[in-house]
C-alpha cells in the first residue's frame, strides 16, 4: 500500500514558476514508478509525465517539454515536478500516482493516486 500526498500547487503568472511534491507513505517507494496527471474543469484527465524506480528514465508529454521537469528522491520518499514558464492552458489539477510498471503514461497502470493539488495560472 502507497499513499501520495501532492503538495505546492498555488496561483501564479503566466510565465512563473511552481514546484509540486508528491510525498508518499510506505518502505516500497523505490518499487514504484511515478506519474503526474492533470486534469482540467471538462477535460479528461491527462497524462504529463513520468519517473522510473531509480529516476533513470523520464518521460513528459510534448506539452510541457522543456518546461516541465520531474524527479524524485527515494531517501525522503518524495517525487516533484518543477514546472517552468507555466501557461494559463496549464491550469488543473494535478495528481502524482504510483505504478508498479516500470515506466508508463497509461492511467490504467497506476495503482496508487493521491488527492491532488491546484495549479491556477493567470494571464
Amino acid at each position: 500500500q502507497v499513499q501520495l500526498v501532492e503538495s505546492g500547487g498555488g496561483l501564479v503568472q503566466a510565465g512563473g514558476s511552481l514546484r509540486l511534491s508528491c510525498a508518499a507513505s510506505g518502505r516500497t517507494f523505490s518499487s514504484y514508478s511515478l506519474g503526474w496527471f492533470r486534469q482540467a474543469p471538462g477535460k479528461e484527465r491527462e497524462f504529463v509525465a513520468a519517473i522510473s524506480w531509480t529516476g533513470g528514465r523520464i518521460y513528459s508529454t510534448d506539452s510541457v517539454k522543456g518546461r516541465f521537469t520531474t524527479s524524485r528522491d527515494n531517501a525522503k520518499n518524495t517525487a516533484y515536478l518543477q514546472m517552468n514558464s507555466l501557461k494559463p492552458e496549464d491550469t488543473a489539477h494535478y495528481y502524482c500516482a504510483a505504478s508498479r510498471v516500470l515506466i508508463t503514461s497509461n492511467f490504467d497502470e497506476y495503482d496508487y493516486w493521491g488527492q491532488g493539488t491546484q495549479v491556477t495560472v493567470s494571464s
